[in-house]
């Protein structure tokens, strides 16, 4: 729906970890990637996609949205800094995952959960609800992150 002017969105790591996000529906998905980033106290210090296939194998997902194509090396993806949120994510329920740096492959789901308008003086894009505790971007190898936080 090309007239909403936000999308919200649930990037979730887990059914129990997440974080909802209100973006405007015409900003980048490099934008959304950097939103989902912050969101999780990440730095965005990586290479990323968008990838419409849930499971199984993503990388045969088409299309798709890649950091790489923006650096001229993506084959047949898309670019993630000339495609819109709303382009990628037309419509609610509609779901993709977000791959964040491809040696670790951090898998997020994001959903679009709702369509909105902008309110004068709010910042965006913002957290809209925090579910669970983030994990460490580069968790201490001698440490056992408990998967259940």
């Amino acid at each position: 729906m090309a007239d909403a002017t936000t999308h919200i969105v649930r990037a979730a790591l887990r059914p129990k970890l997440y974080r909802d996000i209100e973006i405007p529906s015409d900003r980048s998905l490099y934008d959304l990637a950097e939103a989902i980033v912050r969101a999780y106290a990440f730095d965005l210090d990586h290479a990323f996609g968008f990838f419409p296939k849930l499971t199984g194998h993503i990388y045969d997902a088409k299309p798709r949205y890649e950091l790489f194509a923006d650096m001229g090396e993506g084959g047949d993806s898309l670019s993630v800094r000339k495609t819109t949120v709303v382009q990628a994510f037309p419509k609610v329920g509609t779901a993709m995952i977000f791959l964040f740096d491809y040696g670790d492959e951090w898998r997020f789901r994001v959903e679009v959960l709702a369509l909105g308008e902008r309110e004068p003086r709010k910042r965006y894009p913002r957290v809209v609800a925090s579910v669970g505790k983030a994990p460490p971007q580069y968790p201490d190898p001698d440490e056992d992150f408990d998967e259940e936080d």
